[in-house]
This record gives structure tokens, sequence and C-alpha cells, in this order.
């Protein structure tokens, strides 16, 4: 798979994106899907703001934001995140900023896979697969 990480703030990298990479290898296989190419862009919460708003037609923050560019079975897609909102997460959850990243990051390509959560049995999965994917992140 190619992903490639952009970073649109300042004073932020990821520390471990091999990994990471590895389990989105390992979370795209699982579905049964295709590798292609994806793009994460770790920006600021307004601009995700004003994406759920342009896009979307949401008027509210949120951490992250899933375009889905799959072709057949096939990912590919642009996922935004805010570094702002994974930090306010972070200590709402009890949990590092680095750890909430990596969840936020599986949860969209989670999304890319076909995965959804727009009702709480969906949600209960996803949660679920996400604490899997970032216990293998530690694990390997």
């Amino acid at each position: 798979m190619k992903v490639s990480f952009h970073y649109d703030i300042a004073n932020f990298r990821l520390r471990d994106s091999r990994k990471i990479k590895k389990i989105i290898g390992r979370i795209i296989g699982d579905a049964g899907m295709k590798a292609g190419k994806a793009d994460v862009i770790i920006t600021s919460d307004e601009k995700v703001y004003e994406i759920n708003r342009e896009f979307l037609g949401h008027d509210y923050y949120t951490d992250i934001i899933t375009f889905n560019y799959n072709s057949g079975n096939t990912v590919n897609g642009e996922i935004y995140i805010s570094e702002t909102r994974v930090r306010a997460n972070a200590v709402k959850f009890g949990v590092t900023p680095g750890a909430e990243m990596k969840r936020v990051i599986f949860h969209g390509f989670l999304h890319l896979c076909g995965y959804d959560d727009s009702t709480e049995g969906e949600r209960k999965k996803m949660t679920e697969m996400e604490e899997m994917y970032l216990a293998l992140s530690y694990a390997e």
C-alpha cells in the first residue's frame, strides 16, 4: 500500500509510521481488499471543520474525515485528521496522543475497507477492531 503522511501543521510528526503502515496493510488484507494509494493529512481543527462543512454539509468539529476513492476492491482515499481534536480526545479517553492518533488512522482505513459506524452495533464493532489493531501495533 502506498500510504503517504502529510503534515499541514508545525511541530508534529508520526514517530512510528512504518509500524502504522504495516498495520494498515493488515487491515486491508483482513478485509479482503487490495492495497492502492492513500494520503493521510494531519492538519488543524479549523481545516477539518472547513472540509466537514464544505464537502459533507456538517456544521461541527470532528477528529477525522475520510474520502473513499476505492476502485472495485482496491483501497484508495484521503484521510484528514485534526491533530488538535486527537490531542483533546486523548485526554478525554485517558490515552496517549500517539495511541489516539493510531486509533484514528486505523478508524479511517476501516472506513476505506467498507466498515461503517452509523449504528450502535456498527460503532461497537469498529471500536473493537480499532482496539485490536492498536494492540497489534504495539505487539509487532
